[in-house]
């Protein structure tokens, strides 16, 4: 199943996903198995194709939209199922960059572990991820950079929750192909996440529950 969950993905076979996703939650198998190690795999090798420029964009976006509907069909079980919160997390790509491929499967993964997200998408000002981090009175702020052009955005969040006297309010993670756990210590975030599986685990943590 997991296999098949990877070639979906790497087809572009919306029909097949699916078929795979609600096979997998009729059998009963954990969700954040199928999505960590089929679909997110699936999602990881396309994105390397397209570094190597052995496919093109339209494939790309093709299979991040692919993605978000595997993980609504989760997101409908997982909300069903949903076991005790331990937390919300207001989530987003800074502003400036329009990419959000491999954000859903995060969400999805963190969702599965009781954590309520807010998906603010993409290309969101800095001023309304505070604001809304401080509306909904959010645990974790996670942002996501996938140009290295728009990492400066992460940088911006944290310099601006100083300023405003909110960085002790919220713990925050930073994400993205460009992003390194250097970038986060040098910028001051709480935590990186190099893949979905470890964004969560290190949500987790934040949260008090690792």
């Amino acid at each position: 199943m997991l296999v098949s969950a990877v070639d979906s993905i790497l087809n572009c076979d919306e029909k097949a996903a699916l078929e795979v996703a609600e096979e997998a939650i009729a059998e009963g198998f954990d969700p954040v198995d199928i999505l960590a190690e089929g679909f997110s795999v699936g999602i990881r090798q396309v994105g390397d194709l397209f570094g190597r420029g052995e496919v093109f964009l339209p494939q790309l976006i093709l299979s991040a939209e692919i993605m978000k509907k595997v993980g609504e069909v989760f997101d409908a079980v997982i909300s069903r199922d949903s076991a005790e919160k331990k937390g919300k997390m207001v989530i987003a790509t800074v502003e400036g960059d329009v990419h959000d491929i491999g954000k859903g499967i995060v969400i999805s993964l963190l969702r599965t572990q009781g954590i309520e997200v807010i998906d603010l998408g993409r290309d969101v000002p800095t001023n309304k991820i505070i604001e809304t981090a401080v509306d909904v009175e959010a645990d974790i702020i996670g942002t996501s950079a996938l140009l290295s052009t728009t990492l400066e955005g992460q940088k911006k969040l944290e310099d601006e929750l100083r300023k405003k006297g909110l960085r002790e309010r919220f713990k925050t993670m930073v994400g993205g192909a460009p992003c390194t756990q250097r970038w986060a210590d040098k910028i001051g975030a709480d935590a990186f996440g190099e893949d979905a599986a470890e964004a969560v685990t290190k949500a987790l943590y934040l949260l008090g529950r690792g």
